[in-house]
């Protein structure tokens, strides 16, 4: 059995949850933002006062580590680091693109068994932070940083249907023309849904160094990436 807070900030959204053994206890959600500074606060302690409320330890903290916006991933994993300092609680890092694959496996139903799944955060301008993976959340193709043209993905578009999503999806859809190519409209990573992702994480003993976790985006992707980028 595990209580985990899960915080989500890699986007304009800030979101934060709390579930026990995968069922979600309580949620609040901004979609008005960028807002996170003024809003993350606040959501954790009325989520941290609600389960305390009820009586039940919290196990885990976890905490979208990106790719994503530098502001918004910096005051997530500063939020987490802090309360499991506070609390001594364990820390479990998601990854936001395996986090935007979770409502679409869950809710989408008549994908076909070949789909691969396309998650796409926005970089600015035709670039996207993307990955390809299958049914099974498998890596097809790891994270890379894209400039979107009717190209970019046509090795796997040409196996067979791909779904993209996300808040870099919607300008690609003028690009990618594809017949295999489908649009999900309305997918954003929210905090309720990062349950199944941290829970394999706690079954596994995947858990971070909290003194010296930094989000996946800063520390191991920008830097080999174009200034362009940034």
């Amino acid at each position: 059995m595990s209580c985990i807070l899960h915080i989500e900030t890699s986007t304009k959204v800030c979101s934060v949850a709390a579930t026990e053994d995968g069922a979600v206890l309580f949620e609040k959600v901004d979609r008005n933002g960028p807002s996170h500074a003024v809003q993350l606060g606040v959501f954790v302690d009325e989520a941290l006062s609600y389960v305390d409320h009820h009586g039940i330890p919290f196990d885990a903290v976890a905490v979208s580590c990106g790719p994503g916006s530098y502001t918004g991933l910096r005051i997530g994993v500063s939020m987490a680091k802090g309360i499991c300092y506070a609390r001594d609680l364990k820390l479990i890092a998601v990854p936001t693109l395996e986090l935007l694959c979770v409502p679409v496996l869950l809710y989408h139903e008549g994908l076909p068994e070949d789909a691969l799944l396309c998650p796409m955060v926005d970089a600015r301008r035709m670039e996207v932070y993307a990955a390809v993976y299958d049914r099974a959340l498998k890596p097809v193709r790891g994270i890379g940083a894209d400039i979107v043209d009717a190209s970019t993905y046509r090795e796997f578009l040409d196996r067979g249907p791909v779904y993209f999503f996300g808040d870099g999806a919607g300008k690609c859809q003028k690009e990618i023309l594809h017949p295999n190519a489908h649009f999900l409209p309305d997918i954003c990573p929210q905090a309720k849904y990062m349950g199944p992702l941290a829970e394999k994480a706690v079954a596994l003993g995947r858990f971070e160094d909290v003194a010296y976790f930094e989000p996946f985006y800063l520390k191991e992707f920008i830097a080999s990436k174009p200034k362009k980028l940034l």
